[in-house]
């Protein structure tokens, strides 16, 4: 689980900091864990965090008052789940050469652009909630198994059986209800535009939904401005992504002359290798098969991945 990695995490990393000479080995394994942290942090991040935050702006807007706490408390957690988008990104970067690690503008940039996709989401399911509180227990299974089936189109290999990896394609239908996420190898522009289209009409209707069957005298008045912004902010979500990947990607430094721009995921180039020579001991073959989904590299000439992990 989270809490045992984590634990072993530090308990190997206070060892290296006071170790006189460390081997490639506990390198190696020290990597090994800390993607595998970075990977169960953004499923706990969507199976747990994301829910509470669209529970909790329920209660404020049912209640019609915060305290000062659950404002903080809910810009802490939209940061959060924000961050562990970040974070994860950052961490499956690692088995990329150095100069394809994210810059504080990009990092920023994707930072935003996942903010602002995820806040209408979130803010459109709770309004949904405010007026049919058990629309949501319908409307949950139903984009969950959407989702699911879509994942099952795809296919994966991340698990080393099928009734684990029946449970991995599940959990990344939670994520999708909230956020993109890719989990299949070759471009994926189109997934991209089919999923961001889908999500934008659920979001627009679910929110339009509030707006058209709220009462006259409904006292969330000053809600309503706030509605209006889900499209715009949604949309600029959308413009930041673009600019991001036409221009702050790491992977445009690096594309051939003449080849196309990709969204998010590229399949592996056939000349992307483990550096011969230098491959680590322990390898963490589930994150560096995400890795190799989520990120094109086309490199002229032979390319190679950073050995920071791949599979136990």
């Amino acid at each position: 689980g989270a809490p045992h990695r984590c634990l072993c995490a530090l308990k190997l990393g206070w060892k290296l900091c006071w170790a006189k000479a460390v081997s490639e080995q506990e390198r190696s394994r020290l990597a090994f864990l800390s993607h595998d942290i970075s990977l169960l942090r953004l499923f706990e991040t969507f199976l747990e965090n994301a829910p509470q935050l669209t529970l909790l702006l329920y209660v404020i807007l049912r209640t019609n008052k915060a305290e000062p706490s659950q404002g903080v408390g809910i810009c802490t957690a939209a940061l959060c789940v924000t961050w562990s988008l970040l974070d994860y990104h950052q961490s499956l970067r690692s088995f990329l050469q150095d100069k394809y690690e994210l810059s504080l503008c990009s990092s920023f940039v994707y930072f935003l652009w996942n903010l602002f996709l995820i806040c209408p989401r979130i803010l459109a399911l709770a309004l949904f909630a405010l007026l049919w509180p058990y629309g949501v227990v319908i409307h949950f299974p139903l984009v969950w198994l959407a989702m699911f089936f879509w994942v099952n189109m795809q296919g994966t290999d991340f698990m080393e059986s099928p009734g684990p990896e029946q449970l991995y394609r599940a959990v990344v239908a939670v994520i999708l209800y909230f956020s993109w996420f890719n989990v299949a190898k070759g471009r994926t522009l189109y997934r991209s535009i089919i999923y961001h289209s889908f999500i934008l009409v659920d979001t627009v209707l679910l929110a339009a939904a509030w707006l058209w069957c709220r009462s006259p005298s409904d006292e969330h008045l000053y809600l309503i401005p706030v509605v209006f912004a889900v499209l715009p902010c949604y949309l600029l979500g959308l413009v930041l992504r673009l600019v991001y990947y036409k221009w702050l990607h790491p992977n445009v430094r690096a594309q051939r002359p003449g080849a196309s721009d990709e969204v998010d995921a590229g399949e592996m180039a056939e000349g992307l290798r483990v550096r011969l020579g230098s491959a680590p001991t322990v390898v963490n073959r589930r994150m560096q098969w995400l890795a190799q989904t989520q990120f094109s590299v086309s490199l002229q000439g032979e390319q190679n991945l950073l050995n920071g992990a791949a599979a136990a």
